[in-house]
C-alpha cells in the first residue's frame, strides 16, 4: 500500500548527492537537493508526478521524470534504510547507492 508513504519526508544520502523528499500523495512528491554533486544545483526544489509500486512490505519502486527530462528510478528499502537509484541525465546513466531515512 503506497499510502504508507504519504505525508512522510525522507533524507537520501547517495554520497555526494543528498536529497530530501516529501510524498504529498500516492502520485506526487516534492524533492529538494541538499547537495547536487555536479548533477544539479544545490537547493533545487521540484514537485514531480511519481509512480510508486510496493515490492514488498517497506520496499518501494519509485520512478519519475523531472522538468529537465532527467528520469529517476529508486528502490527504497525502508526496513534496511538502503536506497538504489538509477538516474538518466543528459544521455548518461548514473547508478547510485546509499541510505534513506525518515526525518
Amino acid at each position: 500500500m503506497t499510502a504508507q508513504l504519504v505525508g512522510r519526508t525522507f533524507a537520501a544520502d547517495l554520497g555526494q548527492l543528498q536529497v530530501r523528499s516529501t510524498y504529498e500523495s500516492d502520485t506526487r512528491m516534492t524533492f529538494t537537493v541538499i547537495r547536487g554533486a555536479g548533477m544539479t544545483t544545490d537547493g533545487h526544489t521540484e514537485t514531480v508526478d511519481v509512480e510508486i509500486v510496493e515490492i514488498r512490505q517497506q520496499v518501494y519502486l519509485v520512478s519519475w521524470r523531472e522538468a529537465t527530462g532527467a528520469t529517476v528510478v529508486h528502490v527504497e528499502d525502508l526496513a534496511n534504510s538502503t536506497l538504489h537509484s538509477n538516474v538518466t541525465l543528459d544521455g548518461r546513466l548514473y547508478r547510485l547507492h546509499g541510505t534513506v531515512k525518515e526525518i
